[in-house]
C-alpha cells in the first residue's frame, strides 16, 4: 500500500477501505489539468500544518463534487520539504486524524497539484510567476509561522532580489501588478493575533522601500493598498499537528502502509508522508475577497466579517481554550505526565479541559499523544 499507487490507480480500493482508509472521490488528473490551467489558490508554506488542515478541507471540498480546482503548495524557507515530502510521493499525503472516541481517521489527500520551491535559484520561480500573471488566480495564503512576516535593512537593501518570504511575495505582487494589475486576496492563515495585518506590512515595507529607491513606481503601491483589488483579511487557525509519532508509524506499518517513514531536513524540519494530528480544528476567515475565492466552507472553514474573528481569537487566547491547555500542560509535566491523554484521565487535571463533561478518553496506552510537554509550552 503506497501513496503512488493511488496517483495511477494501480490500487485495490476495496482492501484500502477495509483497512479504514479513506480515499479520494475525485479524478486527482483532472483536477491537476484544470488547476494548471486556471489555477486558484497558491498556499505559502508547505508544513505538516499545511497538509493536514487546508489542503485537507480542500480535499473535502474537492470530494463533495461542488468544486474541481486544487492548491498549488510554495515553499519559502525548507526547499528539502519539496524534494522529500511531495515530489516522491506524487504531492500526496496521509492524514491520521486522532479521534475524542480512540478511534483512527486515515484519510488519503490529493488536493495539492502541484510543489514548488519560491524562490528564483529555482526553476519553479517561473512557474510562480506565470501563476501570479494568471487573472484566474484568487487567493494566496500562508502557513510560515509568525517569523516569516518579519523583514530587515538587509533584505530590504537588497532591492528586487530578497531573500524573506514577504520580499519573495511582494515580488510576485508586483508581476501581477504588470501583468494587469489583477485583483488578489492576500490570506493569512497562521496562528498568531490579526495576522492578516502581519503578511499587509511584510508587502507593505518592500513595496514602500523599492518605491522609495526608485525600483517600481508609486502606482505599484497604490495598487497594493487598493482594497478593490488587493485585501489582507484575518483568520483565526487552531489545529495541532505534532511531528510524527512512533505509535502512529507502527499502526500504518501494521496496515501495510509503506510510506511511514520519518524525514528531516538539515534544517531540521521533522515530516513524514503523513500527518498525525488532533480531530479538532478551526479556520475562522474574514470574508473578504476581491476575485472569488475557493468554497473552503464545503470543507468546514467558516467565512465571517473581521469582527467576529477578532471575537473568536478572543475566546481561544482567554478563557476558552489555550490558557486551559497551557494549566493541563504546566501542572502535569509537574506531576510527571508526558501525554496529554494521560493528563485526561487525572480527575483534578482534567478539570482544567475546556470540556470537562466529554465521554473517558482511551488510555495513554491506546493512545498517540496529543502532544508532549515541551511542545505544549512551545506553542503556547
Amino acid at each position: 500500500m503506497k501513496l503512488n499507487d493511488i496517483f495511477s490507480g494501480n490500487y485495490n480500493a476495496a482492501e484500502w477501505e477495509a483497512k479504514g482508509y479513506q480515499l479520494p472521490k475525485f479524478d486527482i488528473k483532472a483536477v491537476r489539468e484544470k488547476t494548471a490551467k486556471e489555477p486558484t489558490w497558491v498556499h505559502f508554506g508547505g508544513g505538516n500544518i499545511f497538509r493536514a488542515f487546508p489542503a485537507a478541507i480542500l480535499n473535502d471540498a474537492l470530494n463533495t463534487g461542488k468544486y474541481d480546482r486544487g492548491v498549488i503548495v510554495a515553499e519559502t524557507f525548507d526547499f528539502e520539504v519539496i524534494d522529500k515530502a511531495y515530489a516522491p510521493y506524487n504531492n500526496l499525503s496521509l492524514l491520521v486524524s486522532l479521534q475524542s472516541t480512540g478511534t483512527i481517521e486515515k484519510k488519503v489527500i490529493a488536493s495539492v497539484t502541484e510543489a514548488l520551491k519560491a524562490d528564483p535559484q529555482f526553476e519553479d520561480w517561473n512557474r510562480l510567476v506565470e501563476i501570479f500573471k494568471n487573472p484566474s488566480l484568487q487567493m494566496i495564503s500562508f502557513t510560515i509561522t509568525e517569523k516569516g512576516y518579519t523583514y530587515n535593512e538587509a533584505d530590504l537593501a537588497r532591492g528586487l532580489k530578497p531573500l524573506f518570504a514577504m520580499g519573495k511575495v511582494c515580488a510576485l505582487l508586483l508581476e501581477r501588478y504588470n501583468a494587469g494589475q489583477m485583483p488578489l486576496t492576500v490570506q493569512s492563515m497562521d496562528n498568531c493575533s490579526h495576522n492578516g495585518d502581519k503578511v499587509k506590512a511584510g508587502v507593505f515595507a518592500y513595496a514602500e522601500r523599492w518605491v522609495k529607491d526608485g525600483l517600481v513606481p508609486a502606482a505599484f503601491l497604490d495598487y497594493l493598498k487598493d482594497e478593490t483589488k488587493i485585501t489582507f483579511p484575518w483568520s483565526m487557525i487552531d489545529k495541532i499537528t505534532p511531528r510524527p509519532h512512533e505509535k502512529v508509524k507502527e499502526l500504518l506499518a501494521a496496515d501495510g502502509f509503506e510510506d511511514n517513514n520519518y524525514i528531516e531536513t538539515e534544517k531540521h524540519t521533522f515530516t513524514a508522508p503523513f500527518v498525525n494530528a488532533e480531530e479538532v480544528q478551526y479556520l475562522v476567515i474574514e470574508d473578504n475577497y476581491t476575485n472569488g475565492r475557493p468554497p473552503l466552507d464545503l470543507g468546514g472553514a467558516l467565512y465571517t466579517t473581521r469582527e467576529t474573528v477578532d471575537k473568536v481569537e478572543t475566546m481561544k487566547v482567554t478563557t476558552c481554550l489555550n490558557p486551559l491547555h497551557t494549566a493541563m500542560s504546566i501542572y502535569g509535566c509537574m506531576l510527571g505526565y508526558t501525554l496529554i491523554s494521560a493528563e485526561m484521565a487525572d480527575d483534578d487535571l482534567r478539570a482544567f479541559s475546556p470540556t470537562p463533561s466529554c465521554p473517558t478518553l482511551p488510555s495513554a496506552s491506546q493512545w498517540t499523544p496529543r502532544r508532549s510537554c515541551p511542545s505544549a509550552l512551545a506553542r503556547r
